[in-house]
């Protein structure tokens, strides 16, 4: 099977209680109408501003929080049809390393039991093998095995994403999401962080969904990019095609944002007018309308529809329409 995920149509909307008796007065659009498929072995990149529903989309999918509509095709198995059961089984092929290092780890537990807590609990390995496979996670992941009876707070951010890394791949996952893995880290930090990621899906052939807002990391370990505004993606293809050619808007400012290591290079910089909507009420039409430069009375009333621009490009835009 060539694609490992297929998200069709996802949406989820958070509710908004207000008024005398706290009803439901509205909902928060956090991920609205997303589809995209991911290749087995590959990473796909998931960029945009902050709020704009990728760490969202990511956590739909594992299901750890519920969708409101939508498909999420894993393995050819539709997620959202299994039992308690059949999820607690698949709970080990899918896992998610998360952006802070530091709250996401147990402070009480030292990190050999951090990362081998989930093992047990699976019944992955034998008993008697339990400890050196531990130990050999670890050695995978950049730490040593005196680390063991050692407690997150005696660990450096670098070193803490990799007990992060290490509890994920303990459970021998095909896909992990990698929520802004690095976004707190050093940048020379982030750069091993990401090489350290690179030989893993090499070594274990994993897929990963890569959210992050720095499109420099992006660029460096993704296959595709999506680019996501406002809980919609406005533009899909592979990192080469985006790079070179980048067709939305929202995707141009992005990329004319991206510093540049020679001072001497003069970039012209979009700035975007006024702030992000609201998801909870957003604009009418095209969703980017608000602050595009290049808005059109179309684009007010009208939302434009996905569109292949060849070799799998697809840009969400009026700019594009075949006249």
């Amino acid at each position: 099977m060539e694609n490992i995920l297929e998200v069709k149509h996802l949406k989820k909307y958070f509710p908004i209680k207000g008024g005398f008796f706290g009803g439901v007065t509205g909902s928060v659009k956090a991920v609205d109408d997303v589809s995209f498929s991911i290749k087995k072995g590959t990473t796909m990149g998931l960029v945009g501003e902050s709020g704009c529903g990728k760490s969202t989309t990511g956590r739909t999918i594992l299901r750890l929080i519920e969708k409101t509509e939508g498909d999420i095709i894993f393995n050819g198995q539709d997620i959202n049809k299994l039992d308690k059961k059949q999820l607690r089984e698949l709970r080990t092929k899918m896992q998610i390393i998360f952006q802070d290092p530091y709250s996401s780890l147990s402070p009480r537990l030292p990190i050999g039991e951090i990362i081998g807590e989930a093992v047990k609990e699976h019944g992955l390995v034998p008993a008697s093998e339990y400890d050196q496979y531990i130990s050999n996670i670890m050695k995978e992941c950049g730490l040593q095995e005196y680390h063991k009876d050692r407690y997150p707070h005696e660990f450096s951010g670098g070193q803490r994403q990799r007990i992060c890394i290490a509890r994920a791949l303990a459970l021998k996952p095909e896909f992990v999401v990698c929520d802004e893995p690095v976004s707190a880290l050093d940048v020379s930090i982030q750069a091993q962080i990401i090489n350290l990621l690179k030989q893993l899906q090499e070594d274990r052939g994993l897929t990963y969904l890569f959210i992050s807002h720095d499109l420099s990391v992006v660029e460096h370990i993704s296959d595709t990019i999506g680019v996501m505004y406002l809980g919609n993606l406005v533009e899909t293809g592979n990192t080469e095609d985006i790079f070179a050619n980048p067709l939305h808007p929202y995707t141009k400012a992005l990329f004319s944002a991206i510093p540049m290591p020679d001072p001497e290079i003069k970039k012209d910089r979009i700035l975007l007018q006024g702030d992000i909507p609201s998801p909870a009420n957003p604009p009418k039409g095209c969703k980017f309308h608000t602050r595009c430069s290049q808005c059109m009375a179309k684009c007010k009333e009208v939302a434009p529809t996905p569109k292949d621009m060849g070799n799998g490009h697809v840009v969400c835009c009026h700019l594009y329409d075949e006249n």
